[in-house]
């Protein structure tokens, strides 16, 4: 039992069962126990590996359809070239550095990061110490916004329905004795997926966020009022169906409820609820992470690197492009959609 199940424990027992909005919270941020509050996850030593990890070619390209889609809209100065969830900063300096020959790209950026994580805060300051972090988007400026969001959605703690004849049950997270169990509450109406009857039968589960599309719309906001782009790569489709609750831990998948504080929770996003909520901006259709990086290039940057590679760097290097664009892979499982201005070119590598 790790600390913080003993907490949940006598919290459910003292309160009742808990959504897993509330669960995945204490599990991801509890200031004393939480998975991202006290260690960094990345890499062969920790849970799990990101594309930013995967290659240095996924940050680069990145990087330039964003500067590429600023020149698109005349080269706004100063602007705000952002980041949600930034990891090491592994991607911002592969972007940063891929763009360095952008002319005024970097002069007019004014590099932020939306980090909740004290760990990782430490480490982004170490490679991008001109970088400045914000605790939300509401501590954003009202400038145009460029910004990356590369697997933090999927991270938001959901809610989860399941249908019933007439109405919805909600999942939570009770007690099995002394063990945490999931149930369902008990069938309700509920307005907010009134529109989810006609495409679910009963048994069917329905996730949704409840911090989604606050932040989707702050994002839409300022694209939309001062121009700007956004480019969000995450795990989902576009619209959410399927229980799709999952925890990782050492490369693996683990029980959710097993050892709370001690795995990484996450879903899949839903995009139709992401894009619906960043209206007024436009947005563009959902790509698979592959399409997107074949349209951008990735191809040839990687023949490009890998001229003088050999041995183990060299399989490493291939093993990494297949990585990010095989349909096996990550290719089909991340998809990519794009924020940009009303009557603005879409983001590079992407359509509407």
């Amino acid at each position: 039992m790790t600390p913080l199940t003993d907490l949940l424990v006598r919290r459910i027992a003292a309160a009742g069962p808990m959504p897993l909005s509330d669960y995945m919270t204490d599990c991801l941020l509890h200031p004393e126990h939480g998975y991202y509050s006290t260690r960094d996850p990345l890499g062969k030593a920790g849970d799990f590996i990101t594309a930013p990890e995967v290659s240095q070619i996924f940050g680069e390209l990145i990087g330039l359809a964003l500067a590429q889609a600023w020149l698109d809209q005349g080269a706004p100065a100063p602007f705000t070239l952002a980041e949600l969830g930034p990891g090491r900063g592994t991607l911002m300096a592969d972007a940063l550095r891929a763009t360095k020959g952008v002319p005024g790209f970097h002069e007019a950026a004014r590099v932020t990061l939306v980090e909740a994580s004290a760990p990782l805060r430490a480490l982004q300051a170490e490679r991008l110490p001109q970088a400045r972090h914000i605790d939300s988007l509401d501590d954003l400026p009202e400038a145009p916004l460029f910004l990356v969001a590369n697997e933090f959605f999927d991270a938001l703690p959901i809610r989860q329905f399941q249908r019933d004849a007439d109405g919805w049950r909600e999942v939570l997270v009770g007690l099995d004795g002394e063990a945490l169990c999931l149930g369902l509450s008990d069938p309700a109406p509920l307005a907010a997926l009134a529109n989810r009857l006609a495409d679910t039968t009963p048994g069917d589960i329905v996730e949704t966020c409840p911090a989604l599309p606050g932040i989707a719309a702050r994002i839409g906001g300022r694209i939309a009022r001062h121009a700007g782009a956004a480019l969000i790569v995450d795990y989902g489709d576009w619209r959410a169906l399927g229980d799709t609750f999952q925890a990782v831990q050492d490369h693996r998948p683990a029980d959710p409820l097993a050892a709370p504080g001690r795995a990484d929770l996450t879903a899949h996003v839903d995009f139709e609820a992401l894009a619906a909520a960043a209206a007024p901006a436009a947005h563009t259709r959902l790509t698979p992470q592959g399409v997107f990086l074949e349209r951008l290039g990735i191809a040839d940057r990687a023949r490009a690197l890998a001229r003088g590679l050999d041995g183990a760097t060299l399989d490493a290097h291939i093993a990494g492009h297949r990585r990010l664009t095989h349909p096996d892979e990550m290719g089909h499982l991340f998809k990519v959609m794009g924020l940009f201005p009303e009557g603005s070119p879409p983001p590079p590598g992407l359509e509407t």
